[in-house]
């Protein structure tokens, strides 16, 4: 009796495997299918997508496409809400309303809501479920639920080479320099200067770059090592196989030329 029971444990488990590798060998097929693209743009009529583009499937809550404008080489991961206009189906004018610029990354789950224009410049990199908004509500009236009011929009612009991190919140009006790191969870509203570190809710400043001084405070780790230029694949396993003391012995990249042999 035991035996019987391993032999259809074992049956059991098999069948089991064996489905589980055909959904997900049919899951990866309806994400291929489903993945958007300049090629396959399938339902979506974006104003513009740009060579290299995807958004992942399942995508999330789309509309106004005509009034948004989406650069080449851009990831726009599963389950990304991006949206012109309050509600579908409104005549927005002749502009853009939300341009992403070339190589942006919006994470899982990010939400991108732009009623006013919205801009966020090339190779910006959101993480999951960062939350993008040119409108608020409004609460002016106290006897009327907030939800009821007529909300208040101002654009929002994100300059190139930030990184927003998960959960970040930009507010309307905010305008975002360049290169600068949004901290997770932050809430940004108003201007934040190029090359600064933002954090807490409200965001403020906790860290700028000085021409002269630098980082300011200064960065508490130093920068990563630059890998030379020319380097091969080989140099590069061989690098990754070296124990961290080795690596502090090396004074400079270029030294790893021998590693190939």
């Amino acid at each position: 009796m035991p035996r019987n029971r391993n032999t259809f444990s074992s049956l059991s488990a098999w069948r089991r495997r064996v489905v589980a590798r055909a959904l997900q060998g049919g899951w990866r097929r309806i994400q291929q299918a489903g993945a958007v693209t300049a090629e396959h743009p399938g339902r979506l009529r974006f104003r513009r997508i740009g060579e290299g583009t995807r958004l992942a499937f399942p995508q999330g809550t789309v509309f106004g496409e005509r009034w948004i404008e989406i650069g080449a080489c851009c990831i726009i991961a599963e389950q990304v809400t991006l949206t012109a206009g309050m509600l579908p189906d409104l005549d927005l004018g002749e502009d853009t309303v939300l341009t992403l610029g070339d190589g942006v990354v919006l994470g899982r789950g990010s939400h991108v809501i732009a009623d006013a224009p919205i801009t966020i410049g090339s190779d910006t990199y959101c993480g999951p479920y960062v939350y993008i908004t040119s409108t608020n509500h409004s609460y002016d009236d106290p006897d009327v639920p907030v939800g009821r009011q007529w909300p208040r929009s101002e654009p929002v612009v994100i300059g190139p080479g930030c990184w927003l991190g998960t959960g970040a919140v930009i507010l309307p009006g905010a305008r975002i320099g360049r290169n600068v790191v949004v901290a997770a969870g932050a809430v940004v509203r108003g201007e934040v200067p190029d090359h600064a570190v933002v954090a807490g809710a409200p965001a403020k400043v906790v860290r700028s770059y000085d021409p002269e001084k630098g980082w300011q405070p200064p960065l508490r780790t130093p920068a990563p090592r630059a890998i030379p230029a020319g380097m091969t694949a080989d140099q590069l396993g061989a690098l990754a196989a070296l124990d961290p003391d080795e690596l502090k012995d090396l004074k400079d990249l270029a030294d790893l030329a021998d590693l190939e042999s």
